[in-house]
């Protein structure tokens, strides 16, 4: 389905980043997996289990320049980055008032500026080839907001903003913007997390993870990984060229509920 493509996905050493970069994979793209340090193993998993192209690259995307100097290096050594999956993410918890300034400068550099310029970047060569997929990575609390998490929940409110203002921009050059919003994931933080309220309660990790979850997800378990990426898939199909501009839930109906 996307044999030939290229699929940069920022953030994508594991977790979420890496289970989206398997689906794109496991669909035929090439793929360019991004993080802080380079994910050279990963890298060479990718490559043997899909018998695909993987380029491993490394920058820090709170800085413009690094950001620019990847992007040309990449350019030159693939030509267009036809599919951008913007994933990377950083967060701090503290209440607005004792927030870091400079965890709030850094917040807004990686969660919401990469993703912009990732896309200018990026347009050029998808608008010349006709096709393009950006996908945002986005989250349920771009819907709602939580305590002690300002640039978290400001900045995937933000790029969902962003998404649209893309989407409508490109509707006609055979290019899509879309956000996924994943609810709970299973993520090494959120497991912590519970491991941390079952320490405080006396209860078993397992009680701690069913009432976490019944608080959320009214399926109440998980979120997949897995499904987060074939979602990603599915926007980079034929069949969803004419979803763009959409915010699409992946929460177990927490957002409804």
């Amino acid at each position: 389905m996307l044999k030939g493509k290229w699929a940069l996905v920022t953030g994508a050493t594991a977790g979420l980043g890496l289970a989206v970069a398997e689906s794109l994979a496991g669909a035929g793209a090439n793929i360019v997996l991004h993080d802080l340090n380079e994910p050279v193993q990963t890298k060479d998993r990718l490559r043997t289990q899909f018998g695909v192209e993987v380029i491993s690259i490394a920058a820090d995307l709170s800085q413009r320049t690094a950001i620019e100097a990847m992007m040309n290096d990449l350019l030159r050594r693939v030509s267009t980055v036809d599919i951008l999956v913007n994933n990377a993410v950083v967060r701090h918890f503290s209440p607005a008032e004792n927030f870091p300034p400079e965890r709030w400068d850094e917040a807004l550099a990686v969660n919401l500026s990469a993703p912009f310029h990732l896309i200018r970047l990026a347009l050029p060569g998808m608008k010349e080839k006709r096709w393009g997929r950006i996908i945002n990575m986005a989250s349920i609390y771009s819907t709602r907001a939580v305590a002690d998490r300002i640039d978290y929940v400001t900045t995937k409110t933000a790029i969902v903003g962003m998404t649209r203002a893309v989407a409508i921009e490109t509707a006609k050059s055979g290019i899509t913007c879309n956000a996924l919003c994943p609810g709970t994931l299973p993520t090494p933080a959120i497991q912590g997390k519970i491991a941390g309220i079952a320490a405080a309660d006396g209860s078993t990790v397992e009680e701690a993870t069913r009432d976490y979850l019944a608080a959320r997800q009214p399926t109440g378990r998980f979120v997949a990984m897995e499904a987060v990426g074939a979602m990603a898939a599915f926007l980079c199909s034929p069949a969803a060229q004419d979803v763009t501009g959409a915010t699409l839930p992946i929460d177990g109906g927490w957002s409804i509920a």
